[in-house]
């Protein structure tokens, strides 16, 4: 599966951009529904969440880091 996965992400590269928006957007829909019951709990999870997140970031509580400095730093990790 692993290879077969990794085969379909090399192919996926090879898409124009706007080609690989349109097939995440049909793999996002087709994770739509299927643990509907749960969709609204965890919608009001994340909006919970990223409400907090927010006031923590203008409070100055915590500060923001580039993603680029994150990837490269999760890259480097000794199990990533």
């Amino acid at each position: 599966m692993a290879m077969q996965r990794e085969q379909l992400f090399r192919d996926a590269l090879e898409l124009e951009p706007a080609e690989r928006t349109e097939l995440l957007e049909l793999l996002i829909d087709s994770l739509d529904g299927l643990d509907a019951e749960s969709d609204e709990d965890v919608e009001e999870a994340w909006a919970e969440e990223i409400d907090k997140r927010i006031a923590e970031l203008d409070a100055g509580v915590v500060t923001a880091e580039p993603w680029d400095k994150v990837r490269k730093r999760l890259r480097n990790a000794p199990d990533g």
